[in-house]
């Protein structure tokens, strides 16, 4: 968030396809559009191979370095086994914040029943919201609707009380 309460927020594609060029990334400019639409300023839209020290180091250098209040990826959530999103994510948080991931596979799974095999997280590292989403393009759009009306409440919550109580 900036001074003049303009949300900030960052997008990390998780895909070796999409990182190799070998195909174009469709669910990272989708999640970009949503988030624009929803009056958020997109600072940052990166796409990362599944691996998880190149996700470790942009989402630590996103959160540490950047100080991006909130940061969502898309892709990597699935039982695939190059799919190293949640693993990558929780080398980074301090702390879970489960109902986000929970409710993003409640509204995914009323669309579709593979939604139970997301394994996606969420939860916070310094002042910053890292949430993972699916995917498809279709699938994180409505994900990402999903969470909307909570996301400025987190974020703001998350940014305020780390000032007033930084961490040692």
């Amino acid at each position: 968030m900036t001074a003049d309460g303009v949300m900030r927020a960052a997008v990390v594609t998780v895909s070796d396809r999409a990182a190799s060029g070998e195909r174009e990334d469709a669910s990272g400019p989708a999640l970009r559009a949503a988030l624009e639409a929803g009056d958020w300023e997109v600072i940052s839209a990166e796409i990362v191979p599944d691996e998880a020290t190149e996700l470790v180091a942009v989402l630590r250098r996103l959160a540490d370095e950047a100080r991006v209040p909130l940061v969502l990826t898309t892709g990597g959530t699935g039982l695939g086994p190059r799919d190293i999103t949640p693993e990558a994510t929780r080398l980074v948080l301090d702390r879970e914040a489960p109902g986000l991931a929970e409710e993003a596979r409640r509204v995914s799974r009323e669309k579709t029943p593979f939604a139970v095999l997301s394994r996606g997280v969420a939860g916070t590292r310094g002042s910053s919201l890292i949430v993972n989403l699916p995917g498809s393009p279709r699938a994180v759009v409505e994900v990402f609707a999903a969470l909307a009306p909570v996301l400025p409440h987190a974020v703001r919550v998350l940014v305020e009380d780390t000032k007033e109580h930084p961490s040692p």
